[in-house]
């Protein structure tokens, strides 16, 4: 026979390979049928134990006897052999005894069997716990991943966080150091400005000196001209044939009067130079010529007052266009208010701007060298303003606001002098009559008003059916225009409507031509009217591609001298049509970039002025 194998031979691993199987099957079936084996081994071992009795309850047949042979010694040893055990008793108590075996081995039996099943449902059960222990583990390996995601991100806001408060607290720095600059350049403007002031002042008062030092020249030469013509030898010769002999007299007369303008001591002078002629030729004499020169310099002291003789109610002349400019160039912008413009005006020395907003506040600006200048700004207004206007005289400022009143301040003073309350809405527009002390106001209490400035004092009601927009006024009309698509006309001196006008569209402003012939309205139709008040109807209707109104209050404006129309648009826009042709002359864009809320046209017609709901105001020239 062979040898044995070596040990890295072939056989010898498929041994070690079967080896290692047998060992991990009887791992894993003996912790099944161990408690099995141990019931089968206690019952072996009692079946040995049992195995004696068994062999002596099976008698051999030799030993079986007669019962009718035995003898008298035989009952003696029978009844010692009773005590003992007999052999059917013992066959019968092992009878009983196997019996009770194999209900014990039944039982044991029937509770392997349960054993077994409650073990096969124990396994099922340990596979699913081990299923979900198992989808538990990458549950947590799941989450422990994505907290330590969350740790990173933590880590990371962390550090960014740290970044923007380092990045913070140098801007805060920064801001500190700023606001010390901003303090210092404030302080510097200030003393700047206090030095410039008091540097006008004294070029102001050198100037009046000199100004009077040129006066006192000037009246002193005229007094010595006036003394000199005065003094002069007049002839005044009389005809022969009045005389009757050719008496001829002669009179010096010495005439001494107060210094005068020049141009009046030149016209004297040339009157005096002037020879005079016979009496009869001419009716001058020396007494009526000063008379004459006293009444022109009485002419000149009363010059400036009215027919009736009140001063107050003298009113600076406005300025007469010609010809308005057409605005081509931004040429300044600020962002004069807090929040969204609603209104601006210009002053009748087109000088004088002012501006309203929904902050409150109303801006006065002065116009000098194409630029704007903060002059003055009036505070007191109760709510958003809505509508500005000035007085003829450019003293006062009316302005409507949205706390269902109307507000009156004096120009150079910021508080507000006067306020005319009555109204249950708020009031959209308020402008003045041609005098200083009436006004207008309209409001979304479907009323108009009329006021009495001097008392404050409310003196007319008009109730109307919608609600009204925009009032403008002439000589004795009022002219309103409404949401419900209207323009109505009311006479001043009764109290009742004389005409309705409808246009198509809500209207949102009324404009009037400095001739009170002409009036032009903008509706939320998106175009422009001219109704020529003569005849009362439509005369043009303006439109153009891209301009659209945009809010309720959108103000379209005449140039002064009525050749032109002016309105804003929603895209910031500035649109100029030609009233005579109805033809489209420029759009304007550039600084605006949201909807142009107002406009004003100054009355030189040489600036335009535009605001929007950016806070933005620009001056077009």
């Amino acid at each position: 026979m062979a040898g044995p194998c070596g040990t890295g031979s072939p056989a010898a691993r498929w041994k070690r390979h079967i080896v290692r199987q047998l060992r991990q099957r009887d791992r894993t079936q003996k912790a099944l049928f161990l408690e099995l084996v141990q019931a089968y081994n206690r019952l072996l071992e009692k079946a040995e134990l049992l195995a004696p009795f068994s062999e002596k309850l099976h008698p051999e047949p030799n030993d079986v006897t007669p019962a009718t042979q035995q003898g008298p010694w035989e009952e003696e040893l029978g009844s010692d052999s009773d005590q003992v055990l007999s052999p059917a008793t013992l066959r019968v108590k092992w009878q009983e005894k196997k019996e009770g075996l194999q209900l014990v081995c039944g039982e044991m039996a029937y509770q392997v069997v349960e054993k077994s099943a409650t073990l096969g449902a124990l396994q099922s059960e340990l596979e699913e716990r081990r299923s979900r222990l198992a989808a538990l583990e990458a549950r947590v390996a799941q989450l422990q991943e994505a907290r330590a995601q969350q740790t990173r991100q933590v880590e990371a806001q962390r550090s960014r966080n740290a970044a923007q408060r380092l990045a913070y607290e140098a801007l805060r720095a920064h801001l500190g150091l700023q606001e010390a600059a901003l303090r210092r350049l404030e302080e510097e403007a200030r003393d700047l400005l206090e030095r410039l002031v008091q540097r006008k002042a004294r070029a102001a008062a050198e100037r009046n000196l000199r100004n009077e030092r040129r006066e006192r020249a000037k009246q002193a030469r005229v007094s010595q001209e006036l003394r000199k013509a005065a003094k002069r030898t007049v002839s005044i010769s009389e005809s022969p044939d009045t005389l009757g002999g050719g008496i001829k007299e002669e009179a010096e007369v010495t005439l001494t009067l107060p210094a005068e303008p020049e141009f009046l001591a030149s016209e004297a002078g040339e009157k005096w130079k002037r020879p005079f002629r016979s009496a009869s030729a001419t009716s001058l004499t020396l007494s009526h010529c000063v008379d004459v020169v006293k009444g022109l310099l009485d002419f000149k002291k009363r010059r400036g007052h009215s027919v009736g003789g009140v001063s107050e109610q003298r009113y600076q002349s406005i300025p007469v266009c010609v010809a308005a400019r057409l605005p081509t160039r931004a040429q300044d912008m600020l962002d004069a208010h807090l929040s969204e413009v609603n209104a601006v005006c210009f002053g009748p020395n087109s000088s004088l701007l002012a501006t309203g907003g929904t902050d409150r506040l109303i801006h006065l600006w002065n116009i000098v060298g194409g630029h704007l200048e903060a002059n003055q700004t009036l505070e007191g207004a109760g709510g958003s303003i809505t509508s500005v206007d000035f007085d003829p005289s450019g003293s006062q400022v009316l302005a409507a606001t949205y706390n269902q009143a109307a507000q009156l301040w004096k120009v150079g003073e910021s508080v507000s002098k006067e306020t005319l309350s009555g109204h249950t809405d708020k009031v959209t527009a308020a402008k003045f009559k041609l005098t200083r002390h009436q006004a207008v106001t309209g409001s979304r209490d479907r009323t108009v008003k009329e006021w009495d400035l001097g008392r404050a004092y409310c003196s007319r009601t008009i109730n109307v059916l919608s609600y009204c927009n925009d009032v403008v006024c002439g000589d004795h009309v009022i002219i309103s225009g409404h949401n419900d698509q209207k323009i109505r006309f009311w006479d001043s001196r009764a109290p009742r409507c004389t005409q309705v006008i409808p246009v198509q569209g809500r209207v949102t402003s009324l404009s009037l031509s400095h001739d009170h012939l002409h009036l032009l309205s903008c509706s939320r139709d998106n175009t422009l009217k001219v109704i020529d008040l003569r005849v009362s109807n439509i005369r043009q209707v303006f439109s153009a591609d891209g301009f659209k109104c945009g809010s309720d209050w959108t103000k379209a404006v005449f140039s002064p001298d009525r050749s032109y129309a002016l309105a804003g648009s929603w895209d910031g826009a500035l649109y100029i049509w030609d009233v005579d042709t109805g033809k489209l002359e420029s759009s304007l864009r550039g600084p605006h970039c949201t909807a142009v809320n107002a406009v004003a046209w100054c009355y030189s017609g040489s600036h335009v002025v535009s605001v929007d709901q950016a806070r933005k105001v620009v001056l077009w020239h």
